[in-house]
């Protein structure tokens, strides 16, 4: 494995305004900005920069990409009762159960320590996806109570006279088409 680079060396706050920096610059002027970081006590060329600038590129790329992508699918195919993030916690919820399998069927040759950095890890994401499911399945149980009890005083201003019988069929069909 490669040494850590010298910008990854750098103090979080240097770090975190070079990385400003480079995003103002429009991921140019790699020359100041190790002039910059010289003024700070770092020497750093400016190939470092550049490389580092590259990286951060990529991953903002990325990130845009997949928020673009996130709001094209939700304008699509609107998903009001939150199925895909119930499939996603169930392919990462697999994903990590076949890990902890396959980590199981590893050699006693291993490194133990690496096992059990591994194994924390895996405990980590675990808990995570374990409590994001719990949320989930709360919030879809308080929505689906919210829709009932709104579908029920539907039939209430029936009882009371104030819908007819069809109106109420309407309303309530929708009423109810939320969470179904």
């Amino acid at each position: 494995m490669p040494p850590p680079s010298k910008i990854d060396q750098l103090p979080e706050d240097v770090r975190a305004e070079l990385e400003s920096r480079l995003v103002a610059n429009g991921f140019a002027g790699y020359v100041q900005l190790s002039e910059w970081l010289a003024e700070q006590g770092y020497e750093i060329g400016k190939s470092a920069i550049g490389e580092r600038g590259k990286q951060l590129k990529r991953k903002l790329a990325t990130i845009t990409a997949s928020t673009e992508a996130a709001r094209l699918i939700a304008r699509a195919a609107p998903d009001d009762a939150d199925e895909r993030s119930g499939a996603i916690i169930s392919l990462i919820q697999t994903e990590i159960f076949e890990s902890l399998l396959s980590l199981e069927e590893a050699t006693e040759e291993d490194d133990p320590a690496k096992r059990v950095e591994i194994l924390g890890k895996a405990a980590k994401n675990i808990a995570t996806l374990t409590r994001a499911s719990v949320a989930r399945n709360k919030w879809n149980m308080e929505v689906r109570a919210k829709v009932e009890a709104a579908a029920a005083a539907v039939d209430q201003i029936v009882n009371n006279g104030g819908l007819t019988a069809e109106a109420a069929a309407t309303l309530r069909a929708k009423i109810l088409g939320i969470a179904a």
